[in-house]
């Protein structure tokens, strides 16, 4: 079904939903994101089936096929949205899951990660009693705090999922 077609399925208003659409994306831009992916983020978050191709991106979005393409593949790398074959074609629909955020920000920790070992040798570059060595060991000491947490909160979003949304 065309997001056009699913936009104005039962309960749905086009308008409505075009503004949803447009307003979430702004949010997303306000806190850092490019203005297309976040445009075809929301986009996919609003449609019924989580999936849609390029061309309903595009139709949705009026936008070109270039920008969605340039979107998504900047959504696939930061673990927000996964590509699917459509059986016996040769199109890809694009899928925002219902556990994107935990995905996004799980894969986060790789690179808090990385900032970390960085941050250890900037330490020992520097020497801890400098005080560049000391506000690098500060900020070390606050990436490995929020990994803590990240994993923890992970973990208590598991079981709060569970509980309220049943076994994913």
């Amino acid at each position: 079904m065309s997001e056009a077609a699913e936009a104005g399925g039962a309960g749905r208003v086009p308008e409505a939903v075009s503004k949803f659409v447009e307003g979430f994306a702004a949010q997303l831009v306000e806190a850092g994101m490019q203005r297309m992916p976040a445009r075809v983020f929301a986009a996919l978050l609003a449609s019924d089936s989580g999936s849609l191709t390029s061309a309903e991106l595009g139709e949705t979005l009026q936008v070109s096929p270039a920008a969605v393409s340039g979107a998504v593949r900047y959504l696939s790398q930061q673990h927000m949205v996964s590509r699917e074959r459509e059986p016996g074609s040769r199109r890809e629909r694009y899928r925002v899951h219902s556990n994107q955020w935990y995905e996004a920000l799980t894969n986060r920790e790789t690179i808090i990660k990385r900032w970390e070992s960085a941050l250890r040798e900037g330490v020992a570059s520097l020497g801890a009693e400098t005080p560049a060595g000391r506000r690098m060991s500060e900020t070390l000491a606050f990436f490995e705090f929020v990994d803590g947490e990240i994993t923890a909160m992970m973990e208590r979003w598991r079981a709060h999922r569970e509980k309220v949304f049943g076994t994913p």
